[in-house]
């Protein structure tokens, strides 16, 4: 199934893959050698009271939504921090970018009912399921604990941020139905051979 969208789609897959890859060493090496400050968001006083000079209006009662908290000569630990905050998504994207053009590339090669493409629809299906919670994870502690660390009130802890549920429920839906064409290329392969 060599037609032009499968061709375009395997190469616009893996020129996404390599754009988020090279995003994410250069994300990567501009922060390992940056000196500024690392900032971060956290929503641990959401809807308290601002300050009384705010200028609203007769009546408007005005609150706060996020906090930006900046440290101005991070630890090595913060600039780790915020690249876990930051990295652990593009990286997810270029990876399973990679695995769906390779899906693509076996569609191109071989068919789209073949044994690799379904084997290779089950690895993209798991890592999907898989590697969205793990770094929706990274992100969120990264985060919670670059807070915590500026902020020794709010604590840190666990929290997974992220799409994740889409995410996992389409990457499952990949597994099964890689697990459906695995059977149904083994059916053909039976039927061909009793024939």
């Amino acid at each position: 199934m060599n037609t032009r969208l499968t061709r375009m789609l395997a190469s616009v897959a893996w020129g996404l893959a390599v754009l988020c890859g090279l995003f994410v060493i250069g994300v990567g090496v501009s922060h390992g050698v940056d000196d500024g400050a690392v900032c971060v968001e956290t929503g641990f006083w959401a809807n308290a009271s601002v300050a009384d000079e705010t200028p609203v209006g007769k009546g408007v009662e005005a609150s706060s939504s996020a906090t930006r908290l900046c440290q101005h000569s991070p630890s090595v630990g913060q600039r780790a921090a915020e690249l876990g905050g930051r990295l652990p998504w593009p990286l997810f994207s270029s990876l399973a970018l990679l695995l769906f053009s390779r899906l693509l590339k076996g569609v191109m090669e071989d068919g789209p009912f073949t044994d690799t493409v379904a084997r290779r629809l089950t690895v993209l299906g798991w890592f999907v399921t898989l590697g969205t919670p793990l770094a929706g994870l990274v992100v969120g502690w990264s985060q919670s604990w670059l807070v915590g660390s500026m902020a020794p009130l709010v604590g840190s802890g666990p929290a997974i941020t992220g799409p994740t549920a889409p995410l996992i429920l389409a990457g499952l839906a990949a597994v099964v139905m890689g697990k459906i064409m695995q059977q149904g290329v083994r059916m053909r392969e039976d039927l061909e051979g009793t024939i």
